[in-house]
């Protein structure tokens, strides 16, 4: 075989490759795999590509690289043509089939049109005749690394997108919504059927969205449906569809959610409510992947990833007969609970400081300070409607108030009953020793009806004490609690 060479720097210093800012931040990181049946043009390529700081692999030839490329990672393959065992067309047909080839530049000493052509239509990324020089060779490595570093900075930087958009609704940073966070981006990539559990109110159609978001479906539809919002004979209609004369009142066609949700995300929300015979029919669409309309036998191939939740313990309702068993196993391929508001106090200033903004701007309202007794209450309260019940609640006091802040007054009863020594102000640990004494001080003021004699019993100080600290808290003045 002709002996085929990379031309030699010579005497002077040979011009280093052209230095691209982006994949040249560290150039140590880019693993090239040079492939070349003679061993010097091989040394050479090596020994220019090691100069301007790449990682280095050789390899005599198509097999041997195809060889390492299966168990390192390479970015780049530096490959003559012609070359015992695997030539360079066969190891650039071989890379083509890999999830995420590396690019190949391809280099000959018998340089035709229709190799160069070949070689194009397969994927090659460029293609040099020998002897190639080092201004070429640097030029040539440089401009593909650079454009593999701009794919995976874009692949980067729409992940991280597509991770903050589908997480941008669970708000919060308490322990049990970090965790819930991860769980999503370790689900979303997966097609796999998921069951959201949680009360009424926790977010759980938030959730659902999240990780359709962080899918690949999602430039495709999420389609929500109650499944306890509609009765049977509608809710069955609504998700399979019916043809014309199916029942009474089907005057025409109707595409069922199923059919559109294709390619996307269906979310079958408080699916506990389903009915035994829609149970079956949900089940078999699981199995089979196709769904049927009411009114023909003819079915329909669909590519749906089903997420459903409920609040009810579907485990309690199996073992009842009130849920079908493998419908049950179906669903809950992967499931995780959303967590009750009570469990993250922690988030609830947050979610006050969104509802507020957010409702503020809806209506077109300058933003409202929330006084920080208020905020006690709110941080005592128990929730048992969790979210839902505090958007309510500051969407009321919105409504409510006149003035620039929200006040005690302004929240509903049931609210205004908490304890506020119960609140977040005993537990956070990151409250002020003086926000401790003057919840203190307002408690036992609250306690003794505002008896002041009383309420400096009650603290074990004497009533001097008491009012040097009413006026060190501006709460001399103060309302009765």
């Amino acid at each position: 075989m002709q002996n085929s060479r990379v031309d030699p720097p010579g005497r002077t210093e040979a011009p280093r490759p052209q230095i691209v800012e982006g994949h040249r931040a560290n150039a140590a990181a880019w693993h090239i795999l040079v492939v070349d049946d003679d061993a010097v043009s091989q040394e050479l390529s090596k020994d220019i590509l090691s100069e301007a700081g790449y990682s280095v692999l050789t390899a005599g030839d198509g097999q041997a690289a195809w060889e390492l490329i299966q168990t390192n990672p390479i970015d780049l393959v530096l490959s003559d043509l012609y070359m015992p065992r695997m030539d360079g067309m066969g190891l650039l047909r071989a890379v083509g089939d890999m999830a995420e080839p590396p690019s190949v530049i391809l280099m000959t000493a018998y340089s035709s049109l229709d190799s160069a052509v070949d070689a194009t239509k397969l994927g090659a990324y460029g293609y040099m005749t020998k002897p190639v020089s080092v201004d070429r060779l640097s030029h040539l490595v440089g401009r593909a690394l650079e454009e593999r570093y701009l794919q995976r900075e874009n692949q980067r930087l729409q992940r991280e997108l597509a991770r903050r958009h589908g997480l941008a609704q669970i708000i919060g940073e308490s322990p049990p919504i970090r965790e819930l966070t991860r769980l999503i981006e370790v689900v979303a990539p997966s097609d796999a059927t998921i069951l959201i559990l949680g009360k009424s109110g926790t977010g759980k159609e938030l959730v659902a969205r999240a990780i359709h978001g962080l899918s690949r479906r999602k430039e495709r539809s999420f389609i929500a449906v109650n499944c306890g919002g509609l009765s049977e004979t509608l809710l069955e209609s609504e998700l399979f569809g019916h043809v014309r004369g199916a029942f009474t009142g089907a005057v025409g066609f109707k595409r069922g959610l199923i059919q559109s949700a294709d390619s996307g995300t269906l979310f079958l929300d408080e699916v506990g409510e389903m009915s035994p015979a829609l149970q079956v029919k949900m089940l078999r669409t699981l199995q089979d992947g196709e769904v049927r309309p009411l009114g023909t036998e003819h079915s329909t191939k669909v590519d749906v990833r089903v997420i459903a939740a409920t609040n009810r313990d579907l485990r309690k309702a199996v073992a009842e007969g009130q849920f079908r068993e493998d419908l049950f196993y179906r669903l809950n391929v992967i499931s995780f609970t959303t967590p009750d508001l009570a469990e993250r106090r922690e988030d609830i200033p947050v979610l006050v400081r969104h509802f507020l903004d957010q409702t503020c701007a809806r209506l077109g309202r300058k933003p409202l300070r929330i006084m920080p007794e208020v905020m006690d209450l709110l941080q005592s309260y128990q929730w048992p409607g969790n979210v839902r019940e505090l958007r309510n609640a500051i969407e009321r006091a919105i409504a409510l108030t006149q003035e620039g802040e929200i006040r005690p007054h302004h929240l509903p009863p049931e609210i205004r009953a908490a304890d506020p020594v119960v609140g977040a102000s005993w537990w956070r640990g990151e409250t002020a020793l003086a926000d401790l004494e003057r919840q203190a001080i307002l408690h036992a003021l609250k306690r003794s009806q505002g008896n002041r004699v009383a309420a400096a019993k009650l603290l074990g100080i004497s009533e001097r004490s008491l009012y040097r600290k009413l006026d060190r808290h501006k709460l001399r003045d103060a309302p009765p609690p």
